[in-house]
């Protein structure tokens, strides 16, 4: 019988409500605590919220973005190393210097450690991580998307030279993020899409990448028949505020539905950012009194928020995966999504799928399915089904332990040769 490994995972930003990846942290740190391994959670601020058996070890950063005062000028008194200098260096030069700044005080952290199997990375792939893979222990890495979509994406939707250029600096870490994952052997990748899409972004070959479908709690995301659905109500999830995320497209959408469906409204699970286009564009549509948002919710509040709704929408022009996808077809809720990236893979026959980035195609899908209660109910059915026959973090967990056994044994090959 294989030994229970000791794992060292690294999030550079770990809270659940920044998105998929803190999920990712919470999830399956508790599914290999569950298969008997060691599990400890390197994160910088935000940090994550883990389960009883997983050790956080905070690598604390000089927060420069959180709320509510991001792009803060620290205190003399704060700065304590030449990673917090370097991380305001890069902050001041309009550059993003989390994934490089936490990979560094991961190697810190890490270098003198003899007690690590292996090191997973989620999707840091920062320098320090190749002196963390040179020195201490094999390395994984999660790439949950390719971040030169998201770069793409805004440089072309921004509307003069200078945003262009402001957008390019700011994604200059990803040009980091290419050298670093095709010096690392065994990557992981939540879908097949995204398995091709990774090997091609980043000049990567498809042999050294796996894909894993990740998991949903289906004890917490259900069908909640106690909950009646609200007449007309649009639920969707916005952790993270970027035209990637199809939001503005959304209440663009929103806007032309409620010409025919005046009950439509929508509530958003996250909250705009700072500077954010999208309040002024819900109050340019007159949908003040349509668009609520909603956060720092648990988990189990977000299960009672989608059995409140009666379709749930992915608007995204792009994902990697989808957790929300999975979790609104859990929790047995009619789920209208787009096509882009590996919402296909993830949907399956069980959700309606239109073209991305059309505000005309999702208005017409949200009217299907609100004027359709036959529909409804058979999505609803065969997204609970998918999830429960798909996507289990217990699946995942074995799955990532095959990856950490496999590097294990090719270091241990390299290592054992003359």
């Amino acid at each position: 019988m294989d030994r229970p490994l000791r794992i060292a995972l690294l999030t550079y930003r770990g809270a659940p409500h920044t998105g998929g990846q803190g999920v990712y942290t919470r999830q399956l740190s508790r599914a290999l605590v569950a298969r008997g391994h060691d599990v400890e959670v390197f994160s910088g601020q935000p940090y994550p919220e883990v389960d009883e058996g997983v050790r956080l070890t905070p690598l604390p950063s000089l927060d420069l973005y959180r709320q509510p005062d991001p792009f803060r000028v620290p205190r003399r008194s704060e700065f304590r190393d030449a990673v917090d200098a370097l991380e305001f260096a890069v902050m001041c030069t309009a550059g993003y210097p989390e994934p490089l700044t936490f990979s560094l005080r991961a190697w810190r952290a890490l270098r003198r450690r003899r007690d690590v199997d292996v090191v997973h990375d989620n999707q840091c792939l920062g320098y320090g991580t190749l002196a963390i893979a040179r020195h201490v222990a094999p390395v994984v890495a999660t790439i949950h998307h390719p971040i030169t979509v998201d770069r793409g994406i805004n440089v072309a939707g921004a509307s003069s030279r200078w945003q262009r250029f402001s957008i390019w600096r700011w994604y200059r870490f990803s040009a980091m993020q290419a050298r670093v994952a095709r010096r690392i052997p065994h990557i992981i990748v939540p879908s097949e899409t995204m398995r091709a899409d990774v090997a091609r972004a980043f000049r990567i070959p498809a042999q050294r990448i796996t894909a894993t479908p990740l998991g949903v709690d289906t004890d917490v995301f259900r069908p909640l028949p106690h909950i009646e659905p609200v007449g007309g109500r649009i639920v969707t999830t916005a952790s993270a505020d970027i035209p990637l995320k199809g939001l503005g497209i959304l209440v663009d959408a929103l806007a032309r539905l409620r010409h025919t469906h005046p009950q439509a409204h929508l509530v958003v699970i996250g909250t705009p950012r700072e500077g954010s286009d999208i309040p002024p564009l819900i109050a340019a549509r007159a949908l003040q009194d349509a668009v609520h948002f909603r956060s720092g919710l648990a988990a189990e509040e977000i299960a009672e928020l989608y059995a409140s709704a009666q379709v749930a929408v992915v608007p995204s022009l792009y994902e990697g995966f989808s957790l929300p996808a999975v979790e609104a077809m859990a929790s047995g809720v009619p789920l209208l999504a787009t096509r882009g990236g590996a919402l296909p893979d993830v949907v399956g026959e069980a959700g309606l799928l239109v073209e991305p980035g059309d505000p005309e195609t999702l208005r017409a899908g949200l009217a299907r399915l609100l004027d359709d209660g036959a529909l409804r109910g058979r999505l609803a059915d065969a997204g609970r089904e998918r999830a429960l026959r798909c996507f289990t973090w217990e699946a995942t967990a074995r799955a990532t332990e095959e990856r950490y056994r496999a590097a294990i044994a090719a270091r241990s090959g390299r290592l054992a040769r003359p």
